[in-house]
């Protein structure tokens, strides 16, 4: 479930939802979001209403849970009205789904970009981890991942999240068959190798959001990556 390393920030523009026609950063959630007046002689259409909805439901959510998450909740904090928010969603569900299909799309946004600039395997290696991995206890949107897989889903919405999960493999794989190809890493089993990493991340990840003592003096995506390059980089263990 992953998050960013890359900063607090949620997206300034909504990129291009995957998967729906639709494993990093993450938003603080050390103190709740301002609340916006609800000015009803102008409430925002279109992109602009869901982006603002978007970004309210993942404070709302990492804040007080899907559980007894309420649209007027949303609605409240983006400065909308509970009617408008209904509009663009229906009903709760929907909303979950959708909110984290956009958190993705974002995040995998961004990696491309950082990946894209990358000198080497090794550095996209670097980035995947930091990525994937929360930034702090309460990440904002590692909790939404972890409230949304919680929630009874239907088979359309288990084949929403089957697919965002898969996404997240699928870069990792691309990452190592380049690695493997360029003679960097090793000649590992790829699709072995992407599951048991992504396993220990997203243990890594559990580690964080509950806030294990064993993470205040010791870097999660140090000991993720070094992990990983026991096996990809066997040469620097002859060294």
């Amino acid at each position: 479930m992953p998050t960013s390393e890359t900063g607090p920030a949620l997206p300034d523009r909504l990129p291009p939802r995957p998967g729906v026609t639709g494993p990093a950063g993450a938003g603080t959630a050390s103190r709740p979001a301002a609340r916006v007046p609800i000015d009803r002689k102008r409430q925002p259409s279109g992109d602009e209403a869901r982006e603002r909805a978007m970004r309210a439901a993942v404070s709302v959510i990492a804040e007080k849970g899907t559980a007894g998450l309420r649209m007027s909740d949303i609605a409240a904090r983006a400065g909308m009205s509970t009617g408008h928010i209904l509009y663009h969603f229906g009903k709760k569900d929907r909303l979950l789904l959708e909110v984290l299909a956009w958190s993705q799309a974002d995040l995998w946004v961004r990696f491309q970009r950082a990946a894209d600039e990358a000198a080497s395997p090794a550095e996209k290696l670097d980035l995947f981890v930091r990525f994937y991995l929360p930034t702090h206890q309460g990440d904002e949107r590692y909790a939404l991942w972890t409230q949304v897989l919680a929630q009874h889903h239907d088979e359309a919405g288990r084949q929403v999240l089957t697919e965002l999960l898969d996404g997240w493999d699928e870069r990792l794989e691309a990452i190592l068959r380049e690695g493997r190809e360029l003679g960097h890493f090793a000649d590992v089993d790829l699709p072995e190798f992407t599951v048991r990493a992504v396993a220990m991340l997203s243990g890594l990840s559990e580690d964080v959001m509950f806030g294990r003592s064993r993470w205040r003096h010791a870097s999660p995506h140090a000991f993720a990556l070094a992990a990983l390059e026991r096996e990809l980089l066997p040469a620097r263990n002859t060294a």
